[in-house]
């Protein structure tokens, strides 16, 4: 029997009316000019209301356009807002929903990341959470036919991070993108700095990110051991936060979307 996750911040997060999301989407991808030649295996995204978020967000996204043909599954990694819980937990799902319409997880990866130590399985912990969610309706807007590998990350190990994402790694067809935040409710020029501390050290494949400085710190410290191990080169998309985009400036929260990519003297390896 199958089981769905219906969308839990449709409505709120971003528009439940399938046609005003569609547009809303397409405006904002269409808007997003991302550097030429880029083909990302992994994505940095942030994860607030489309209203502040959305257009950063976009910038990730429209990257994908010219491989969005070949990326089949996606693997998407974000932190736990609501209820903690330990390693990182699937879904009982076997289906999750948007006002787009369904998108079917990838059961034959969740059996097999079953059996690690830091895995579990939690509905309650999936059932309304954002940061995984707001995700949905870009890749929706952007790849084909794709299945879905949702991982919401609570109290992890950077490590335990990284052996996850070398079990489900893939090719090309596999896309890797983490959910997260920059700094949050800081005054906007404070923000701004911390942010691009943030930044630098994502760039330079630090993985020492805090959670003050990310809300997505454990898988984005997961990401950057495996960008190190694979030879990804990070690249920064966009850089702003809600008092660049809807909101007031006396307490901001900072997005950033990254691309990070294959070198091409070790994209044939």
């Amino acid at each position: 029997m199958s089981s769905i996750r219906p969308p839990a911040v449709a409505g709120t997060f971003y528009p439940a009316d399938a046609s005003i999301l569609g547009s809303d989407l397409r405006s904002m991808l269409d808007s997003s000019h991302p550097a030429a030649g880029l083909i990302p295996k992994a994505l940095i995204v942030p994860h607030a209301g489309y209203i502040y978020s959305g257009p950063v967000a976009a910038g990730a996204y429209a990257s994908l356009r010219p491989v969005a043909s070949r990326i089949r599954r996606v693997v998407l990694l974000g932190p736990t807002h609501r209820i903690a819980v330990r390693g990182l937990a699937m879904p009982d799902a076997d289906t999750f929903a948007t006002p787009l319409g369904p998108i079917p997880l990838d059961s034959k990866a969740m059996s097999t990341l079953a059996a690690m130590p830091q895995i579990t399985v939690n509905g309650a912990v999936h059932a309304f959470e954002h940061s995984l969610e707001v995700q949905l309706p870009f890749l929706q807007m952007v790849l084909h036919d794709f299945t879905l590998l949702p991982l919401a990350v609570g109290n992890a190990s950077a490590e335990e991070v990284f052996e996850v994402l070398q079990q489900i790694w893939g090719g090309g067809e596999t896309l890797i993108v983490i959910s997260s935040d920059l700094s949050h409710y800081l005054p906007y020029e404070v923000s701004r700095l911390v942010d691009r501390k943030t930044t630098d050290d994502i760039l330079k494949l630090r993985p020492g990110i805090t959670h003050d400085e990310a809300c997505g710190a454990t898988p984005i410290n997961g990401l950057l051991l495996a960008a190190r191990q694979h030879h990804l080169v990070p690249h920064l998309l966009d850089l702003r936060n809600s008092g660049d985009t809807a909101g007031p400036r006396d307490g901001v929260v900072g997005y950033a979307a990254f691309a990070f990519c294959e070198e091409k003297n070790h994209a044939q390896h």
